[in-house]
């Protein structure tokens, strides 16, 4: 690992260790970012076109039928000279559903054949583990999705909201006139929509608000649910897809719920039916020709301030491999990653766990009870690491119907999608599955969830340089054991320490600790909030809970890395810097600032490692040096 300033270190970390990089690298124009994390997804992304390229064009063969079912329909997306010939044909049947609609009763009879479809509608019922028992799925209902990212960009003074409308509204009548409508009723389409999305803005959450987790459960009579709308019989509408009688649903948003008849009523029956249409255009343009496709990424290029959309190669690369993602993340881990990797890093993740479990039992603000507890939980923490066992059940239903069994891109995903949510709505009332993965094994990134008591590792985040035998233990130790150690203090983060080791969203708090940690949480809040950055400045309250997840993270794996004979606490922590380089546009960041729960990347480089009285010594950082911070401001939670 190269060697680095000191005296660059003492004025910015991510500087010292990324500043030539930072220099030379060059966004591609159909990114918004790179960096360490894009680079890895980039390179992944090379060898599995290459393979399936191969496979595609009959080069290699093919023993396993998901696979080939997966390379069947990749050869669909591929021929883009007929879904060019095709235009907007495959989409026609979809929208004169919704065009014949003459009212709400009619929406009514036909909406269960529409949530299989997955057709937009005013509202949205799935199924997942009940947080107060996981061991049973039970049904949810969910809100539909804003225009704009977030509510915020709606609020008075923002100056980004309507020029993002402007530019979703040109656009969607642009793709309507490609659709086939004229120019006054394209543009009256998206003007009833826009219409409509208003109706939604006040009943919905922030990006903030949702962050917290235990205000996800809302569980509401049936009954009194069913009585929610005055026009839908949603009991009806349930019971369709529903094999049974729910006594419960799970309300994330419950003010939407409560105004229901506000937003869907026969006063506003018109525009609703204008913004079904184009949530279907905007949803279903990237399966059909290029021109299409490449016009309805303008306005999510426009958020993140991507130049150029992505090639009709990658692009029909990711529309294959995201229809068909656990069959290709098996492909991926098993050929590139394998099973003594796999068990290597499961090793690994007990290593940090035995760590954790020391200083948990060491800690000295939580009393006895709540101690022991915490420990039983990591006790029952369940480990995935890689891929999968096996591949999930429904896949072996994905039937692709070629062009000349006549299927097209969009048929094949419509009717993938109604056999997904007729599995999904079947495990209603079921046992929960702890080993189902919820990330392909090529997905670069991992995570904790907190319903399962899992941590899961995908096959693709590890490698250089969050993890590799050519690497140092203490450069390891600062990308992937920190990544590690993140996501097992996901389990104890002002989220995770809300349920308990089943996953059940159930206190096992003694009230006086529970208030001595959130006054832990309050001050990560304030270490954060209110950083200047990219023009905008950070949530605190957003990114809290990853921010104690990087806390705890870099702590404990700092500890594992001076338990080995080998230590380097230089390498460690250029490592943690090095994971998190990342040049993105500065609409991209404007974007993560106000929608995602993590802080910037400079900012988990180089602000956590400022809690750590180590990095002090290691890099001889003193008063007055710009990476100083005084003892009292060190916030140490884990």
């Amino acid at each position: 690992m190269a060697t680095i300033n000191q005296a660059a270190v003492k004025e910015d970390l991510y500087d010292a260790v990324n500043g030539d990089w930072l220099k030379t690298a060059e966004i591609p124009d159909d990114h918004a970012s790179t960096g360490g994390f894009m680079d890895l997804v980039d390179t992944i992304e090379k060898t599995l076109m290459h393979d399936f390229d191969a496979m595609a064009a009959g080069d290699v063969a093919i023993d396993n039928p998901q696979l080939a079912e997966f390379i069947k329909f990749y050869r669909l997306t591929k021929d883009f000279k007929q879904r060019d010939a095709a235009e907007a044909q495959p989409l026609q049947s979809c929208l004169k559903q919704i065009d014949s609609l003459s009212d709400l009763a009619d929406l009514q009879t036909r909406m269960p054949d529409w949530i299989y479809d997955g057709l937009p509608l005013p509202f949205s019922l799935d199924v997942d583990a009940d947080m107060k028992n996981t061991k049973v799925n039970t049904l949810f209902a969910q809100a539909p999705n804003t225009i704009l990212p977030d509510k915020t960009y709606y609020d008075e003074g923002n100056q980004a909201g309507p020029k993002l409308l402007a530019v979703y509204a040109k656009m969607m009548t642009e793709l309507f006139q490609k659709a086939g409508y004229d120019d006054a009723d394209a543009q009256q389409t998206v003007d009833d929509a826009l219409k409509f999305d208003r109706l939604i803005v006040p009943w919905v959450k922030s990006s903030e608000e949702a962050a917290d987790y235990s205000k996800m459960y809302n569980p509401r009579d049936f009954k009194q649910f069913t009585n929610d709308s005055r026009y839908l019989d949603l009991a009806a509408i349930t019971y369709a897809v529903i094999d049974g009688d729910p006594t419960t649903v799970i309300l994330p948003e419950p003010a939407y719920f409560d105004h229901f008849n506000e937003v869907v009523n026969p006063d506003n029956f018109t525009i609703m039916k204008n913004w079904m249409k184009t949530k279907l255009v905007q949803r279903l343009s990237a399966y059909l020709s290029d021109d299409m496709r490449t016009l309805a990424t303008t306005y999510s290029r426009t958020l993140s301030g991507q130049k150029q959309p992505r090639s009709r190669a990658k692009s029909a690369y990711y529309l294959a491999a995201n229809t068909f993602d656990q069959v290709v993340g098996l492909y991926y881990g098993h050929k590139y990653f394998g099973e003594a990797a796999k068990a290597d890093v499961h090793h690994m993740v007990e290593k940090m766990i035995d760590v954790y479990k020391r200083r948990l039992e060491a800690n000295d603000w939580l009393s006895a009870a709540t101690r022991e507890k915490a420990v039983t939980k990591l006790n029952h923490l369940g480990i995935q690491v890689g891929y999968p066992d096996q591949l999930e059940p429904v896949y072996k239903q994905f039937k692709t119907h070629t062009a000349e069994e006549g299927g097209s891109v969009l048929s094949n995903v419509l009717n993938f999608g109604r056999i997904a949510r007729k599995d999904m709505f079947a495990k209603w009332n079921q046992p929960t599955d702890r080993t189902r993965w919820e990330m392909s094994a090529d997905t670069v990134n991992a995570y904790y969830h907190p319903f399962m008591n899992i941590i899961v590792f995908p096959a693709a985040i590890l490698q250089a340089p969050f993890y590799s035998l050519k690497q140092s233990s203490s450069a390891n130790y600062g990308g992937i054991g920190a990544v590690i150690a993140h996501e097992i203090s996901h389990a104890f983060d002002n989220n995770g320490a809300l349920f308990d080791e089943f996953g059940n969203l159930n206190n096992w708090w003694t009230e006086a600790d529970s208030a001595h940690f959130k006054e832990l949480a309050k001050s990560m809040i304030t270490e954060f909030d209110g950083i200047d950055f990219a023009g905008a400045k950070v949530n605190g309250t957003l990114t809290v809970s990853e921010n104690i997840a990087d806390a705890g993270g870099l702590s404990c794996a700092e500890e594992a890395a001076k338990g080995e004979s080998d230590v380097d606490l230089h390498a460690f922590f250029t490592n943690w810097a090095m994971i998190w380089r990342m040049k993105a546009t500065k609409q991209y960041m404007q974007l993560l600032l106000s929608i995602d729960v993590h802080a910037p990347a400079k900012l988990r480089a180089n602000v956590q490692p400022q809690n750590l009285d180590d990095f002090y010594s290691t890099f001889a950082i003193q008063p007055g040096d710009a990476m100083y911070l005084a003892p009292e401001k060190r916030v140490k939670i884990w």
